[in-house]
């Protein structure tokens, strides 16, 4: 893993290019560890090299087995719930291939920019097993069909794909734009509103709106000068 910090925004680099960034146990530790605890207003997930992540290391998945492949995928779902417990927007700077676990891991941030020609795909039903852990979260950005085809399929789609079907919010080289627009945002606001986000996703609508009210109530609001469309 590389860590760059400019400000208050801190940059995390998969850094396995001579793999393409393919996830082992001990990149998903040491991913994790970064993760935890991180202070800064944005954080930006990448990778280095040619792509953003080729999935979960073919070598170490071949040697699984029914004793040693659920604590693998659980590593995995221990970096995607630290992204997600993040209080702040995490933004996956996508390129070149996203695939399978590193397919997973950009679902778990909260916005998602893709170089155009970035190809995503979930090929695990033909290495004969399913998609599994954060995979759950597919559906809910994409819809059930779309998900469906993705992960029954194994079969690519590219980015401008992704766009049309909601899995990233942009196509561009770079995230850039999108970090500078969240750095002109409340600090305060953001972390509430990622809890809102999540909390909207799980739970019923009105136990949702009813939290949002509660949350509206304990903010206050930062300029006057002559509304919100000002």
């Amino acid at each position: 893993m590389d860590v760059e910090r400019e400000g208050e925004v801190v940059r995390l680099f998969l850094n396995r290019p001579e793999k393409a960034n393919a996830l082992n146990s001990a990149m998903l530790k040491e991913l994790r560890r970064a993760l935890e605890g991180l202070d800064a207003r944005v954080v930006v997930l990448a990778g280095r090299g040619k792509t953003f992540c080729g999935g979960a290391d073919i070598t170490e998945l071949r040697a699984l087995n029914a004793e040693t492949g659920p604590a693998f995928v659980t590593r995995i779902h221990e970096v995607c719930a630290a992204i997600r417990d993040l209080p702040v927007p995490v933004v996956g700077r996508l390129h070149g291939a996203v695939i399978g676990a590193g397919l997973e891991i950009a679902a778990a941030c909260d916005l998602r920019v893709a170089a155009e020609g970035t190809k995503f795909s979930m090929p695990e039903v033909k290495l004969g097993i399913p998609s599994v852990v954060e995979a759950a979260l597919l559906p809910r950005l994409m819809g059930s069909g779309r998900a469906a085809w993705l992960v029954l399929t194994g079969e690519p789609i590219d980015a401008r794909r992704a766009l049309e079907w909601g899995l990233v919010e942009e196509v561009s080289p770079d995230a850039e734009k999108l970090v500078q627009t969240l750095l002109k945002a409340s600090p305060q606001a953001l972390r509430v509103q990622k809890r809102l986000l999540q909390l909207w996703d799980e739970a019923p609508l009105a136990t949702s709106v009813a939290a949002s009210i509660a949350a509206f109530g304990r903010t206050t609001i930062s300029s006057t000068d002559g509304g919100l469309g000002n």
